[in-house]
């Protein structure tokens, strides 16, 4: 389960912080992201990321138009997934999802996959963020 959070109405150069509760599975054994929808627009991977057993490193991934702006953290204790948006512009506007490879469509090999992002098949309910002076 996804249970996303923080999406608001902001003014161009301002920043956010979207908050995904996660339940049911283990972050060590999964990648979490974030996918953004703008009606009539193609669905945009905005930013992946896994640590955990297979990678204790761990590995982010990020679209280009938020790289740099947009970093992506979690908090093991809370099994939360934390995305902070920087600098906001007008284009950012869209309904932000929380995605993770574990439905039925996801084959083990996209458990930890970030390149599989848009393939994430276990979506949130979606988070309104809205930039607009």
């Amino acid at each position: 389960q996804l249970v996303e959070s923080g999406g608001d109405l902001v003014q161009p150069g301002g920043s956010l912080t979207l908050s995904c509760e996660t339940a049911g599975f283990s972050l060590d054994f999964y990648a979490v992201g974030w996918i953004r929808q703008v009606p009539g627009k193609e669905s945009e991977g905005v930013a992946c990321l896994y640590r955990g057993f297979y990678n204790r490193e761990g590995t982010t991934s990020y679209a280009d138009s938020v790289k740099g702006r947009f970093p992506i953290s979690r908090d093991n204790a809370k099994n939360t997934v934390y995305l902070q948006m920087n600098s906001l512009k007008p284009d950012d506007t869209a309904v932000y999802y929380c995605v993770a490879p574990l439905g039925a469509k996801s084959p083990p090999n996209y458990h930890t996959d970030c390149g599989k992002l848009t393939e994430f098949d276990l979506w949130g309910q979606g988070t309104q963020v809205t930039v607009s002076s």
